[in-house]
């Protein structure tokens, strides 16, 4: 009974949020000190999956393996995958989507898959075990009814279920927001280095060594599409990887763009002018947009904090000859 009655002292329970809260600070201060070759490791990974494709073409045109052999993919992890393989999962928890957002958050081999796929598979148990030993060992909630700590335990595993999804989605976020604010600037180095008459691939290249520093994730995917213009059968192909893998609308348009030029023989570089000039209206009306609603924002903090420190300043001095004079 004395664990439980610390545990769920609001002394403790403050200190211990105020502890966590201390070590993000601390720790959002010296990350940026310790993140070293972040960008080695990306372009790694994207080598990696250069290697991938040109394993797969080429057992594909030989027709010698299937491309599951072809691949690097039998490095994976063997026992999730024998968990995955014997609970079969994938026909259970994967839809049309799973994949694409998996790649959208930069998780493209099949090892990504059959973790995402243990992960939604047993998550839902250990947060069901934990908020069950909280509420029902520990006493926590012991004035609710049991109907309630009951629901609070379904709920708890109901968002261990969904655990998964919402850390992808954050992760898609984070990607697309960093590719969306360089897109426009890349379009803007494609554009140069079409007029000035180098290939749509080297171009491509070429702006992917640029952009790295800016964002890696963009330096990424046209490293990668790069590769698959050098290695699939159909350009097009490459060109609709790009736009599922970043699920942005201003990638898909410039997709589109490419796909026919390739087709009808159309010049890209007005095409990439106009592209990159929308791009560029729609990151500044993104940027118009989050200051036209900074004022809204800012009126509850202006009330709470700086509305009565202003009136103790202006009425301090006032107060004090009052009360001294009565």
């Amino acid at each position: 009974m004395d664990l439980v009655s610390t545990l769920t002292d609001p002394t403790v329970i403050v200190a211990g949020l105020v502890a966590i809260a201390v070590f993000a600070t601390i720790y959002s201060l010296i990350l940026p000190y310790f993140d070293q070759g972040g960008l080695e490791k990306r372009m790694k990974s994207v080598t990696t999956e250069r290697e991938l494709i040109r394993g797969r073409e080429r057992a594909r045109m030989n027709a010698e393996a299937s491309t599951q052999r072809s691949s690097l993919r039998h490095q994976n992890n063997s026992s999730i995958r024998q968990i995955v393989d014997k609970l079969n999962l994938r026909e259970a928890l994967v839809d049309a989507g799973t994949v694409d957002k998996l790649r959208a958050a930069g998780y493209r081999s099949q090892n990504a898959l059959n973790t995402f796929l243990v992960a939604r598979f047993t998550l839902p148990f250990v947060f069901c075990a934990a908020a069950a030993f909280y509420i029902f060992f520990l006493g926590y909630l012991g004035d609710k009814s049991f109907m309630v700590r009951l629901l609070t335990v379904i709920g708890v595993a109901y968002v261990g279920f969904y655990a998964p999804n919402i850390f992808i989605s954050n992760k898609v976020g984070k990607r697309q927001k960093s590719i969306r604010r360089a897109w426009p600037d890349a379009l803007d180095l494609m554009l140069i280095c079409v007029e000035s008459g180098v290939s749509i691939e080297a171009a491509i290249k070429r702006v992917s060594e640029e952009m790295a520093e800016n964002s890696a994730e963009l330096a990424e995917e046209m490293v990668l599409t790069n590769a698959e213009l050098s290695f699939l059968q159909e350009r097009r192909v490459a060109y609709e990887n790009l736009a599922k893998r970043t699920q942005l609308d201003s990638v898909q348009a410039v997709s589109q763009a490419l796909i026919q030029a390739e087709r009808y023989g159309t010049p890209i570089a007005q095409a990439l002018r106009v592209l990159a000039q929308e791009s560029r209206d729609q990151r500044m009306n993104e940027a118009e947009k989050k200051a036209a609603a900074l004022p809204p924002k800012l009126t509850v903090p202006m009330i709470l904090f700086f509305l009565p420190v202003l009136i103790a300043v202006i009425l301090g001095p006032a107060g004090i000859q009052v009360s001294d004079r009565f």
